[in-house]
Order: structure tokens, then sequence, then C-alpha cells
């Protein structure tokens, strides 16, 4: 299931926090991915959620969801919201994807974030700007992980219709106070 279906949304948060720390013991990446996502979505997060992340990454690694973050990003429920506006009709191979950017050594907002499109996995392009294959200079330096979940829903999407929503997400988000690299 889907992060933005957000399977958890009618759990009250006491039975979600319960449901996460089971999840947690039982290392059941998936259960406590959603969680964690609902908790986010909702900012409902008076729990240390670094360090539960931490403990769900170390126990339950591969059965982890890859559109689970490594780590808090304070305004992902933002880039949620603003990418389902976005939406591509018929199938092709092209994939919209968003790399988390670490800025801690030169802006108070130490996260910004880069949109881009590729015929190749969100993944895979990650790995090959970390590499210096057609790198962008901010993935390449700064890049810390793909945040896949926003974007689930722009995967194998028609060139043309790629091209126009990676710069008209990049707008958006930007328009929502983002630190936005990438989006031409």
């Amino acid at each position: 299931m889907a992060p933005a279906d957000r399977p958890l949304r009618l759990v009250p948060a006491s039975a979600l926090v319960a449901q996460l720390s089971q999840a947690v013991t039982a290392a059941d990446g998936a259960t406590g991915a959603h969680c964690i996502h609902e908790l986010w979505m909702r900012g409902d997060l008076a729990t240390d959620i670094n360090e539960v992340l931490e403990q769900l990454w170390q126990k339950a690694a591969r059965s982890i969801p890859h559109w689970l973050p490594m780590r808090d990003i304070e305004w992902l429920p933002l880039v949620y919201e603003v990418a389902a506006q976005f939406r591509a009709s018929g199938r092709g191979r092209t994939n919209i994807y968003l790399v988390l950017l670490d800025y801690s050594d030169s802006r108070d907002e130490p996260h910004a974030v880069y949109v881009g499109m590729s015929r190749y996995s969100p993944e895979q392009r990650f790995d090959q700007h970390k590499a210096g294959i057609r790198a962008a200079g901010s993935v390449l330096r700064r890049g810390l992980e793909v945040m896949t979940g926003p974007t689930l829903h722009l995967q194998g999407i028609k060139r043309v219709a790629a091209a126009r929503i990676e710069v008209e997400l990049a707008e958006a988000l930007r328009a929502a106070g983002l630190f936005v690299q990438g989006g031409h």
C-alpha cells in the first residue's frame, strides 16, 4: 500500500504509538513505516522520531518499504500535499524523483529538495548522481537520500508530461516555501 493512501488515518494516536512500538519490537518494517508516516502526516510526533526511525532501520531494514525516509523531515507532509496535486495520464518510461539535500553547513533550514526526472528508477538515478554520472552538483555534494513516497504516483509516465511536471512541481514546492534545486 502506498504511503499517500494513509491506511492508518483513522487509528487513534495512542493506538498508533502502541502499534509502532510493537512493530519495532517485532521487526515489522512495513507496519512501522506506515505508523511513522501517519504520525508525520498528522504532525503528531511527541516521541523522538529520529530514535524510533533508527531503531526500526536497525531491526527491520529488509522489510521497510523503500519510500520511508531514513531521517525526520519536518516538511514531509507539505511535500506529499504539493506532489499530490500533479497527475499524468498515460503510461510511459519516465519517472519524477525527489532527493533530500543537506544544507546544514550553510542554511538555518538544514534540508532542501532536488526535483528531477529520468528514465531510470529514482534509486538508480540517485546512485548515478552520487557516482558523478550526469550529476547535478547539488545532489553529488549534498544528496542524502531519495524521497520516494511523495512521487510514487509519478512513476512510469510519458516524457512530455514528466518534463512539464518536473518544472511545475519544483515551482510549486518553491511557492510553498521550500528551498528547491533542479526542476529544469
